[in-house]
């Protein structure tokens, strides 16, 4: 089972949006897709109470300590994608979120106050030793701000730009925003339009990086055995 964990210090930049988006690229492509919701605003847990159909599961876990067992119930089960929800800032609960990530996908505006907010997100996920790459979000359809903000972070992290900055960048749209009122992603709202094919092609980003940092997810090794990890030791 694979873990993705979206974690920023940030409110605002639709990171719950594109959980909720890429569960169900994922779970339209095949994969069978639990999303945990930590985050006290509950927003995805609120979004799973809009949907019609039934089959989109939204675990509420808010405690550090229950996230570990909750991995492990999920991988029992049969899943073979969880997707972590984390609150804006950062606590235990998602410091452990991190902790058992395959990948940390960090979502950011391109404005030069949220990329001066990744900073603090970043410091914890390299602390832990973890695989990460940025999310622009909320991007101009026109205009070179993607790229450019794309540029500073890739020198923030101290990486090369592709192997760190999610393709494609994600277009503000009002697909979005219309979908999560409905209950829907943009890929089920308007599965034709411009912002569902850039969440599908943003899934087989992610699925891509999952792939080839499969050997390296400590984590997951660990998820997989029966032995109990003191998780809470490293926060």
């Amino acid at each position: 089972m694979h873990t993705l964990v979206f974690a920023t210090q940030k409110g605002g930049c639709g990171k719950s949006t594109l959980a909720a988006g890429i569960a169900l690229a994922a779970q339209h492509a095949g994969h069978l897709v639990r999303l945990i919701d930590t985050d006290p605003q509950a927003t995805l847990s609120n979004w799973q109470s809009r949907r019609l159909a039934h089959d989109v599961v939204v675990d509420s876990v808010h405690e550090a300590g229950e996230i570990e067992p909750e991995l492990r119930k999920l991988r029992r089960e049969g899943t073979d994608l969880a997707i972590i929800d984390t609150s804006a800032g950062m606590n235990a609960a998602t410091r452990t979120a991190i902790l058992c990530a395959d990948l940390c996908l960090l979502p950011t505006r391109p404005s030069i106050a949220d990329l001066e907010s990744t900073v603090t997100t970043l410091r914890v996920v390299r602390a832990a030793r973890r695989p990460f790459a940025f999310i622009l979000n909320q991007a101009s359809i026109r205009g070179e701000r993607g790229n450019l903000a794309a540029s500073a972070l890739s020198r923030e992290a101290e990486h090369e730009l592709a192997e760190i900055v999610a393709l494609p960048f994600i277009a503000s749209r009002n697909d979005h925003q219309d979908a999560l009122a409905a209950g829907l992603t943009a890929v089920e709202y308007a599965p034709d339009g411009k912002a569902a094919d850039e969440i599908r092609r943003l899934w087989e980003w992610i699925e891509a990086r999952l792939q080839s940092r499969l050997e390296q997810s400590a984590p997951t090794d660990a998820l997989n055995d029966d032995t109990d990890v003191p998780w809470d030791s490293c926060l």
